[in-house]
Order: structure tokens, then sequence, then C-alpha cells
């Protein structure tokens, strides 16, 4: 296990910071909501995914690859749950304006959400295929891949909801923000074609 730690280091940190749905989210967050709301968001990613790739090394990924059927209906569920993200993105209304239509994610709705992101999951295999091995305990081997991802991914979603908090700063005109908006709802639907092509 050791011996892969580096890369193991390297895979959460390189898949933690590309872009995805998570962070397209947390960008949006810290525009319309302020950095200091997006933590509890920023917080359920960084332990959701964990959590699911504990449930995926410990099995659950033996089972979907068993019924292919469940991992079809999870990719269009999880498709349709990222069109309603995406409307919610582009009805945001900003920080401070009473008239808004979205609050940011919950510690918990993020966390769930964890179990619909196609990015998650595609890691997550990746992941318990790649960085484990027969021969060391599955559970601690889980545990400190998961440890790691909890690190990398808090930390990369710190950067991007800073930057989604510095784009606030020159999104002054609602019109800006709406623009903003809806083009990070247009990125975040933009984010289903890998799963569909």
């Amino acid at each position: 296990m050791w011996p892969l730690f580096a890369s193991i280091v390297t895979f959460a940190v390189s898949m933690s910071i590309s872009p995805g749905p998570n962070n397209l989210m947390v960008t949006a967050s810290g525009a319309n909501f302020g950095f200091l709301r997006t933590v509890p968001h920023m917080l359920g990613v960084s332990f959701g995914f964990p959590a699911m790739l504990l449930a995926v090394g410990l099995g659950l990924g033996q089972a979907l690859a068993a019924w292919p059927q469940v991992h079809e209906v999870l990719r269009y569920v999880a498709a349709a749950y990222l069109l309603y993200l995406a409307w919610r993105i582009a009805t945001a209304g900003g920080p401070g304006n009473p008239e808004a239509r979205s609050r940011p994610f919950s510690f918990l709705q993020a966390a769930l959400f964890q179990w619909v992101n196609p990015k998650a999951w595609v890691i997550a295999l990746s992941a318990v295929a790649t960085y484990t091995t027969v021969e060391e305990d599955a559970l601690v081997q889980i545990l400190v891949i998961g440890g790691v991802f909890v690190v990398a991914a808090f930390l990369s979603l710190c950067l991007w909801a800073a930057f989604g908090t510095l784009i606030a700063g020159v999104l002054t005109s609602p019109r800006a923000l709406r623009a903003f908006n809806l083009f990070m709802a247009a990125l975040l639907v933009l984010s289903l074609v890998p799963v569909f092509v």
C-alpha cells in the first residue's frame, strides 16, 4: 500500500481539482452565496465521496457489474438530477438577494449527490480497481484512499469556491450574474455528454 501512496495522492488531487459537476456547483455556489455559506456543500462532497468509495470497495462495485441494468438506471437518474441542479444554478439569485429561488447545498445534499454523480462513480471504481491489492487488508486500503480524498477534495473545492467568490466581485449587476449562472448551468449539462456518448 505504502509504495502506492504517492500515486494515490497524485490521482486524488488530479481527480479532485479537474472540472466536474461538484467543482462547477461549488463555483456557482461561491459566486451566488459566498464562500462561508458554501462550506457545508464542500464538506458534504469531501466526506460523502469517501463514504461512497467505502461502499464501492466493500462490494457495491461488484454488485453493479453483476446487474448492469441497475447501472443503466443509475445513469438516467443521475442525468435527471444533474439537469435539475443545472436549473437550480440557472435560477439562483445571488448573494443578498431576497428573491433568490435557491439556497446553497447542505452537507447532506452534497454528500448524497455523490451517489448520482457520474464522475464520482468513475473515480471510485477506478480508485478501488487500481490502488487496492489482494495481499493487504481491503478495509485499511480503502480507508487510506478515502482519507486522501477527504483532504484533496476539500482543498480543491476551497479553490473552486474561492474562484466563484472572486467572480462574484465582478458580477455586480443582476444581468451579469444571470449570464454567469446560465453559463455554469450549461457547463453542468455539458458534463453529461461523456456519460451518454
